[in-house]
């Protein structure tokens, strides 16, 4: 069963044969200084992006060698767009890059180094077993200046078989084993040896958390459900249900009131069961234990309720950080506040779901992850300029809600422009739909994706997704 973030999942430590440590130089010129950066998420990959490569020696550490563009991940999970048009490699700018794939377990800010392991298995002997000498060993690593944009982990509040029975929606592997599993409870409920009983419980689909992850995996769900799925499992489907859980008292929190109810009328007509204000005890192998339910059975469970911080960041003990959720505290230049003198480390910045700026809340989307990896890289590629020179003071980072939107299937969708700072509107339906669709082809980083994923929109709609499972 997929473990939590696997992306980001250690390997046992006993895997680790030896504890020595291996340190790695600058293999640019001394002239040129050294920015590491840690992940490769929305805040991480913009950085390695648009960073000016020619002047700064860059080094990318992450546990996975592939950025994901997140909004797809619904869409891949159900096949309606395949796997790669949702990553973009991060080795597209090697070797001007350096790359390691790897965990950054500590940093020591006074010397300004990491402790890494790989996040690579070891290699096998030919006979099978670990041959001697190729077994992870830890590295470490110097910065002159340091970007910490390791993003978070799946929150699960500690509810017990969450880890080993539920799906995660946060990770492109996550969404290749959501999609295995759909096919495959479609392929054990057709088995003639199965009861109806058994089949309506191998064919409840659950999805925990209300949010727009939720929402929009319940919608594409449901789109293939009431095409490919009807037209080749014609009784099967009728039995398939899907329910949305969430402990708040209203699905979408962060929307409209009255995009809400758009979208609760919508999922109501088309049978999707809402059960909000509902919670989840345990969750055991095929069932859960919800407080006002009981035992409810399941085919796939996905859980989807925020984020829980990154085992770096609880591990820094050397800077301020939020009570609650233990993410950075930077200034509004970004760079982290340190505890004992209270001040920015003038090196270090962080962004992502890895910190906030101190007093000024904001959410954790990648909407602001890719803002503030566009103000950083500006200012770093401004910096490097001005070595030379006394820099000047730079502005401070602003925010600009340019909106939120979500799938609601069958070619609708939400638009909320409520909370932006100007030019405030709301949408829903057809028209949202297509404004959706708009922005996350827009979005989609490279030429190659951007033919890529209309390419596959198109076909879909032509010939229906592909069934076939391995």
């Amino acid at each position: 069963m997929l473990r939590v973030h696997s992306s980001t999942t250690r390997p046992a430590h006993g895997l680790v044969a030896r504890t020595s440590k291996r340190n790695f130089s600058a293999s640019a010129a001394r002239s040129m200084q050294r920015l590491v950066i840690l992940g490769s998420g929305w805040g991480g990959y913009e950085i390695l992006r648009g960073i000016d490569k020619k002047h700064w020696n860059v080094t990318i550490i992450s546990p996975s060698n592939y950025f994901n563009f997140t909004p797809l991940l619904a869409s891949c999970a159900v096949g309606t767009l395949e796997f790669r048009t949702a990553v973009e490699p991060v080795r597209r700018y090697s070797p001007e890059v350096v790359c390691y794939q790897a965990w950054c377990d500590s940093i020591n800010f006074k010397r300004k180094t990491l402790e890494c392991m790989p996040a690579t298995p070891p290699v096998p002997e030919a006979h099978g077993g670990h041959a001697a000498g190729v077994q992870p060993q830890k590295f470490r690593l110097s910065y002159d200046k340091l970007v910490i944009a390791v993003g978070a982990y799946n929150q699960t509040f500690n509810v017990p078989g969450v880890k080993e029975h539920a799906h995660f929606l946060k990770d492109i592997r996550d969404a290749r084993a959501i999609r295995a599993r759909v096919l495959e409870c479609f392929e054990q409920a057709n088995q003639p040896t199965i009861t109806d009983d058994e089949r309506r419980k191998l064919l409840h689909f659950c999805i925990v958390g209300g949010g727009p992850t939720g929402v929009e995996f319940a919608a594409e769900l449901h789109d293939l459900l009431h095409t490919d799925m009807r037209e080749h499992f014609p009784n099967l489907t009728r039995m398939a249900k899907i329910s949305l859980y969430d402990v708040a008292p209203v699905i979408l929190g962060s929307f409209d009131t009255g995009l809400q109810d758009y979208a609760v009328k919508k999922f109501k007509r088309e049978g999707i069961s809402i059960l909000t204000q509902h919670h989840v005890e345990r969750v055991e192998p095929g069932k859960m234990y919800v407080k006002e339910q009981g035992e409810v059975y399941f085919g796939l469970l996905v859980w989807s309720t925020g984020l829980a911080p990154n085992p770096l960041v609880q591990s820094i003990t050397e800077a301020e950080k939020h009570e609650k959720t233990s993410s950075l505290f930077t200034d509004d230049h970004l760079n982290v506040l340190m505890k004992d003198t209270g001040a920015p480390d003038p090196d270090v910045w962080a962004l992502g779901d890895a910190a906030m700026i101190k007093e000024v809340p904001l959410p954790a989307t990648a909407q602001v992850a890719n803002q503030k990896a566009k103000y950083l890289t500006k200012r770093l590629n401004a910096l490097i300029k001005e070595r030379a020179q006394s820099p000047g003071e730079p502005e401070p980072f602003r925010f600009h809600n340019a909106g939120s939107l979500a799938y609601l299937g069958d070619w609708e969708a939400l638009y909320d422009r409520t909370k932006a700072e100007r030019l405030k509107t709301k949408e829903a339906g057809r028209l949202a739909w297509f404004l959706w669709r708009s922005a996350y082809f827009t979005k989609t980083l490279s030429i190659k994706n951007k033919i890529l994923v209309p390419t596959y929109w198109f076909l879909n709609w032509l010939f229906g997704r592909d069934l076939s499972r391995f």
